[in-house]
């Protein structure tokens, strides 16, 4: 991994952990102040679910990173290796190209599909009309500072849309580069992981208790 791979993954990780703290502090905050002091924010809501947005996009490219998201791989594990690797090969580019039609669709248009629009001319649109926020203020200072509106622009808070398309594409690709030198087998959590975990479950659920053996030596003693 190169400098900007490693600076892209260190970002991706303390936005996440920002992301993730701020929630659960705003939401304690304001269940405090509405239930001991008998007040709260108005945008503490919209707020949360901001963060949660984000958080998602975020994580959608991180879960790729870290290989944790979900698939079904039994029917491409039943070929040879090569083919294999060419399945996951293939999965990866299908999420590039989910990532870039979602970002613009217009250049979709060259083959003749009557397509347009897409997050980032989305983020754009709002960028350029100024519309705001429902609850979301800017704080007081910063808007006599800036002499900026009183909501939130909406374009601030949908940045992530282009944003998340673009670290999804870069994972996607990074994972395809990976897969054909061999540094990972799929773009998807393994098959041996899946199988770990499966294993670590059924053990845990049928691992005889302490009780459990005190009683059937108390049963054998009887008999």
């Amino acid at each position: 991994m190169g400098r900007f791979g490693q600076s892209v993954d260190r970002a991706e990780r303390i936005i996440i952990a920002f992301l993730m703290g701020a929630m659960v502090l705003t939401s304690f905050a304001q269940v405090v102040a509405r239930y001991v002091f008998n007040t709260g924010w108005l945008g503490a809501l919209e707020f949360t679910r901001v963060l949660f947005a984000w958080l998602i996009l975020f994580g959608m490219s991180y879960g790729v990173k870290i290989g944790s998201h979900l698939g079904v791989d039994t029917f491409v594990r039943a070929f040879p290796k090569p083919i294999f690797r060419a399945f996951a090969i293939f999965g990866a580019l299908c999420g590039v190209l989910y990532a870039a039609i979602f970002f613009a669709a217009d250049w979709l248009q060259l083959f003749g599909l009557p397509t347009s629009g897409g997050a980032y001319s989305y983020w754009l649109r709002t960028f350029n009309t100024g519309i705001g926020l429902h609850e979301l203020r800017y704080p007081e200072w910063a808007q006599q500072a800036f002499g900026i509106q009183a909501r939130v622009h909406r374009w601030v808070v949908y940045f992530i849309l282009p944003l998340g398309l673009a670290l999804l594409a870069y994972r996607c690709a990074q994972a395809a580069i990976q897969i054909w030198r061999g540094e990972r087998e799929m773009i998807t959590i393994s098959h041996e992981s899946g199988e770990l975990m499966d294993e670590e479950t059924f053990a845990g659920t049928h691992e005889p208790s302490a009780a459990s053996e005190r009683d059937a030596a108390a049963a054998k003693r009887g008999k």
